[in-house]
C-alpha cells in the first residue's frame, strides 16, 4: 500500500510517498480502507521536526474517514461499517495518511450519516480536541468563554459546542471572520482582544498564551491546544493544555451532533494522496479555514 511519510525534517518537500506493507490488526484492533483523512496543523510539526524523532520514518495523519476491512480478535465492529477514528500517530511509523490504517476499536465511531468521507475525516482530531478542552474548564451555563482562533478547525468547533452548553461565547477572529463565528453560535466577537480579567475562560486556539491569560478573571480557568506550552498560572487561574486522547464512546456523541447540525464541517480542499506534498505547501502558506483532506 501507499502511505505518507517523512524520514527527514523539513518544509513541504520532505513529505515522501513510500510503498509498504499492509498492517494487520491486532486484538481488539480493526483494519480501516482509507477513503479521506484530513491534513492538520500537527503532521506539519511533525514534518518539520517539533516532536523530535530524527533518523526514523514517521507516519502522518491523525483523523480518517473509511471503511472497516478487517477485525482482530474480540473486535466489535464489521467488515463493511463505514467509520471514522482518531489514530494517534505521534512517533509511528505509519498515520492515516495511507491506503489503509489499524486503529483501536474503542477509538472507532459510525460516520456520520449523510456526510461524505471527506467531510467527516475533519471531526475526529478536531472536535475530539475542543469538546476535551471545554471539559478540562468545567464551565456552567451562562458563564463568558472567549474563544482564540475562533474561526479555526478546533476553535469553530469550541465556539459550537460552547454555545450548546448555553455558555456566552466571544470569539477572537480576523475582522473578516465575524459574520462566520457569530453564525457557529459567538454571543460577541472580537478581532483585537477583551478587557483585562473579563471573561471566566479562554479556549486558546490561537496559541497566544500570556497575552489571552490576561483576559481571564481571577479564578478563572485557561486552556490551550498545545501540551506543556500553557502559560504559568497566576491570580488563582487555572491553566493547562489539552492533551487529546482517542474516545470512540465521546466520537460517536460528536457524530450525533454532526447529524443534529449542532456542529458543522469545513472542507477547504481535497488532494489525491500521492499529492501530500502540495497539499502541506498549501497548509504552510497559511489562511486555510477547514480542512485540507487526502483523498488515497
Amino acid at each position: 500500500m501507499r502511505a505518507v511519510v517523512v524520514t527527514t525534517f523539513g518544509g513541504p518537500e520532505a513529505v515522501r510517498v513510500v510503498e509498504t506493507e499492509i498492517p494487520e490488526p491486532g486484538a481488539r484492533q480493526v483494519r480501516i480502507k482509507v477513503a479521506a483523512a484530513s491534513l492538520n496543523p500537527v503532521d506539519a510539526g511533525v514534518r518539520a521536526g517539533a516532536f523530535g524523532g530524527a533518523g526514523k520514518q514517521l507516519g502522518l495523519g491523525w483523523d480518517v474517514a473509511g471503511t472497516v476491512d478487517a477485525v482482530g480478535a474480540a473486535g466489535a465492529w464489521r467488515v463493511g461499517d463505514e467509520v471514522i477514528a482518531l489514530h494517534h500517530a505521534m512517533g509511528r511509523p505509519l498515520g492515516t495518511h495511507a491506503e489503509y490504517v489499524v486503529a483501536d476499536a474503542d477509538a472507532v465511531a459510525k460516520a456520520p450519516a449523510g456526510v461524505d468521507a471527506a467531510h467527516a475525516a475533519t471531526l475526529p482530531l478536531n472536535a475530539l480536541t475542543a469538546v476535551q478542552a471545554l471539559d478540562l474548564m468545567e464551565l456552567t451555563p451562562g458563564q463568558a468563554l472567549l474563544v482564540t482562533g475562533a474561526a479555526g478547525a478546533v476553535g469553530g468547533f469550541a465556539v459550537q459546542l460552547a454555545a450548546q452548553r448555553g455558555i456566552s461565547v466571544t470569539a477572537l477572529a480576523r475582522p473578516a471572520d465575524e459574520e462566520f463565528v457569530r453564525a457557529l453560535g459567538a454571543a460577541e466577537f472580537t478581532s483585537e482582544g477583551v478587557a483585562a480579567a473579563s471573561v471566566d475562560a479562554v479556549l486558546d486556539a490561537a496559541v497566544l498564551g500570556a497575552r489571552a491569560l490576561t483576559w481571564v478573571r481571577d479564578g478563572g480557568a485557561f486552556t490551550g491546544v498545545i501540551p506543556q506550552a500553557a502559560p504559568a498560572p497566576e491570580r488563582g487561574v487555572r491553566t493547562g493544555a489539552v492533551e487529546v486522547t482517542a474516545d470512540g464512546t465521546r466520537l460517536t456523541e460528536l457524530v450525533a451532533l454532526v447529524e443534529k447540525a449542532v456542529l458543522t464541517l469545513r472542507v477547504a480542499g481535497t488532494y489525491p494522496l500521492a499529492d501530500a506534498a502540495t497539499a502541506h505547501a498549501r497548509l504552510a502558506e497559511g489562511g486555510v479555514r477547514g480542512r485540507l483532506v487526502l483523498v488515497p
